[in-house]
């Protein structure tokens, strides 16, 4: 395991860099010089990218932000890292969507780099995981609530499917650091009346 300490380090640095790469605000400031988390709900991810730039917005920061959480796991994959190294890669890639340094920490809430690493980690898992967010979307006509639900049954998927411990476990964090940027949105399902105030860079 020693061997790999160097390249999961340099990995792990890469694959924050990655995540910083916020599409949202890069786009939105190409196409309209202002900046994305000073418009409609403060949040850098595709829904409020939609809101402002239409469906091709929303659908460019989507696939944005998941390639790079794919790009992030691939590299480690690439690279031969064991699942520690998959796993940092990972988190990292995510934390640096949700705390991007050059935007002074304040990101996105890491959705579609998350699932774009979680696909690229476990394909199944992935696709499971979408499946059961679209057929929860159907069941309670709320994008956000069937998102929240199938992000949080996604341990128990790996687990059923027999990933290793160290997936597992790595996946329960990754998904306890998208509950926690979700929070706003867990308290607004709690108190639909209350809006959900934009963040200030």
């Amino acid at each position: 395991m020693t061997q790999f300490l160097i390249p999961i380090l340099v990995v792990t640095l890469v694959s924050y860099g990655l995540g910083c790469f916020s599409t949202a605000y890069y786009l939105v400031r190409w196409r309209t010089g202002q900046d994305i988390r000073t418009l409609g709900t403060g949040t850098a991810g595709a829904r409020n990218v939609g809101r402002f730039l239409g469906k091709s917005g929303f659908a460019l920061t989507f696939l944005g932000d998941a390639l790079k959480g794919a790009l992030a796991v691939g590299l480690a994959r690439w690279a031969g890292l064991p699942d520690i190294g998959l796993v940092a890669a990972m988190l990292a890639v995510v934390a640096g969507h949700l705390w991007p340094v050059q935007l002074g920490g304040h990101g996105g809430k890491g959705a579609s780099t998350g699932l774009g690493a979680i696909l690229a980690l476990n394909l199944w898992l992935g696709l499971i995981t979408v499946g059961i967010a679209l057929l929860l979307l159907a069941i309670l006509r709320s994008f956000t609530r069937a998102g929240m639900i199938a992000t949080a049954l996604t341990p128990l998927t790996a687990w059923y499917l027999g990933l290793d411990t160290v997936l597992v476990v790595g996946v329960i964090v990754l998904i306890l650091l998208l509950l926690f940027a979700h929070r706003d949105n867990v308290m607004a399902q709690r108190s639909p009346s209350a809006p959900i105030e934009p963040r200030t860079p």
